[in-house]
């Protein structure tokens, strides 16, 4: 598929780019970012805690500012964009949902497990009731059949959804499954439909382009690709290529540049790369519920999970065996046995949208 189509660019640098910050954005930074990309013309910009309304808890991480406080704030300074804000059922609830439709959001993307859109039938509802536009936010992509896919697909799109996300939350997806699955969709599904990359295979942008010659019309970024684990597609270089390609997007390269510069310099910790463990999440494509059980406990023992992750590749183990061997290292541990002592890194550990 070819040929000038115009394609629409979703900065979730305020929300995504959270992640390696613990949540601790302030007002200034989320001020400054959102008028670079107001006057980049970017049509979209999602803001809120990086696991959606309502994830500032013990349990996620506090944010530093309430969500309230962010779409605010950012509304304050790109008043001509659409404000975005992410939402998990479970973590965010419906009051939730109204009160940052009462602060400024126009859309809402609503994350469920991929096989789980069920999860997003009353919050698309109630974006409807609310007059905002409701995104089905499909998390773990990689995880179902492109068969599969599509059924949850069209639950979403009977629910009510305006647009359908293919999610590769852990950037595990090779550019033929993206093919695969957003030309089945878009055979199939009338509505919009949009691709969120990760970078753990260093295929953000890859697969980006992939997913929109197979006929999505949304992709998202994060300016300088700041993002959750190895990080986004850049928005400033998937702007450029787009337009190099031929698509329209309507935005301005060059003040993207900037504001990734800015991200650069003044936001960032550190330019962001494919570290060992995020490459092993992306070869392996494990699913979140494995980093959440038995794993958390390693690093009680100073234990480093990247190792374990790494030696499952290695060894050419699928992500089942994780789970067995997070256990002999305990045992190890337990015993006496020499362990892996762990190092300091910056960040909140894996997330998954």
């Amino acid at each position: 598929m070819g040929g000038k189509r115009f394609i629409q660019i979703l900065d979730a640098t305020l929300r995504d780019g959270s992640h390696p910050l613990r949540h601790q954005y302030d007002a200034d930074t989320l001020s400054r970012i959102a008028s670079y990309l107001e006057r980049a013309n970017v049509p979209y910009l999602e803001v809120c805690h990086g696991d959606g309304l309502g994830g500032s808890s013990l349990h996620f991480g506090k944010g530093r500012l309430t969500d309230e406080e962010a779409i605010s704030t950012v509304k304050a300074a790109a008043q001509q964009v659409n404000i975005a804000a992410l939402l998990l059922p479970g973590v965010g609830r419906l009051a939730d949902l109204e009160q940052a439709v009462q602060t400024g959001i126009g859309t809402i993307r609503i994350a469920t497990l991929a096989s789980e859109a069920d999860l997003a039938h009353r919050y698309i509802h109630k974006a409807a009731d609310l007059g905002i536009e409701a995104f089905g936010f499909l998390m773990l992509s990689s995880t179902c059949s492109p068969q599969q896919l599509l059924e949850q697909a069209r639950k979403l799109e009977a629910f009510g959804a305006n647009a359908i996300y293919i999610v590769d939350s852990t950037g595990a997806m090779a550019m033929d499954e993206v093919r695969t699955k957003v030309s089945l969709l878009r055979r199939y599904i009338s509505i919009r439909i949009g691709f969120h990359g990760h970078n753990n295979l260093g295929l953000a942008v890859g697969n980006s382009l992939a997913a929109v010659e197979e006929g999505a019309d949304l992709v998202d970024g994060c300016l300088a690709g700041f993002g959750a684990g190895a990080g986004n597609a850049p928005t400033e270089v998937l702007a450029a290529v787009l337009h190099k390609m031929g698509y329209e997007t309507g935005t301005n390269a060059g003040i993207l540049l900037q504001a990734a510069d800015d991200m650069l310099k003044q936001v960032m910790p550190a330019p962001q790369f494919i570290e060992r463990g995020a490459l092993a999440l992306g070869t392996l494509g494990i699913r979140g519920s494995s980093l959440f059980t038995t794993l958390p406990l390693l690093g009680k023992y100073g234990i480093d999970v990247r190792d374990i992750l790494s030696q499952l590749v290695t060894e050419g183990s699928d992500a089942l065996s994780i789970e067995a061997l997070a256990d002999e290292y305990l045992i190890k541990q337990s015993n006496g046995s020499p362990v892996v002592r762990s190092r300091e890194t910056k960040g909140s550990g894996p997330h998954f949208h």
